[in-house]
């Protein structure tokens, strides 16, 4: 169950850990014969940012509902970027749709939310939906999970449930499951937010506002699946 642990582990630690700005860089170029050829050069603008989790409740850090590089939300759910990193956008310029059709899922091409559930114990229920305007592919049939910048916070995956890949556009929605906790001891740590993405080298994590305080020990997380009754995490 933990053969892919130390691989995540170190790639999310690296995520979580740190955050990055890239300044925008503009460029502009004016031809002296634009009367004559009718054309002109138009300035641009590319800026990209990450965003990193909190090690625990204690810390000083404000929390917010999603990660560092959206807009604020209610509690329990989280949107951050629109654009996916990596991912390459298929527009139509002819009839003017947004980009982002056919693309794979970057966190930030996501919106969720995180509810706490009852069963088994307790989990949490995160569910993902496209941003508006965005089609994209959950080609990963597992999102990385973690609590914290800790190697000991990051979720293993369960192999519960789950298809790939997993379209989503509109009202579609993808669930997961998390448990925080799959120990009997008094062991673990108290965290107030949960760090997600949809692979372990997205650079853009979202940062999700938990509902309650988890305590974490050897937390789990189950596949993407488009029935939610598949996502309650239980140890196999």
């Amino acid at each position: 169950m933990r053969s892919r642990l130390a691989a995540r582990s170190a790639r999310l630690v690296l995520a979580a850990a740190a955050v990055t700005a890239l300044a925008a860089t503009t460029s502009a170029c004016d031809n002296d014969d634009a009367a004559d050829a009718g054309s002109s050069a138009t300035p641009s603008a590319v800026a990209s940012a990450g965003s990193a989790g909190s090690d625990n409740s204690s810390s000083d850090s404000t929390s917010t509902s999603g990660s560092s590089t959206g807009g604020s939300s209610s509690s329990g759910s989280s949107s951050s970027g629109s654009n996916s990193s990596g991912s390459t956008d298929k527009t139509d310029s002819d009839d003017g749709k947004k980009g982002g059709y056919g693309q794979s899922c970057g966190t930030n091409d996501l919106d969720f939310t995180v509810t706490s559930e009852s069963q088994a114990g307790g989990y949490y229920l995160v569910t993902a939906k496209a941003k508006s305007g965005i089609t994209c592919y959950l080609d990963v049939n597992t999102p990385s999970v973690s609590f914290g910048s800790g190697a000991d916070g990051v979720a293993s995956p369960v192999g519960q449930g789950g298809e790939d890949p997993i379209k989503l556009t509109g009202s579609a929605i993808a669930y997961t499951g998390i448990s925080p906790k799959t120990t009997n001891s008094d062991d673990g740590k108290e965290f107030e937010n949960v760090i997600i993405a949809t692979t372990d080298d997205d650079p853009n994590p979202a940062e999700l506002k938990l509902p309650d305080t988890a305590n974490v020990d050897k937390p789990i997380v189950t596949n993407w699946s488009t029935n939610r009754a598949e996502t309650v995490p239980v140890i196999v």
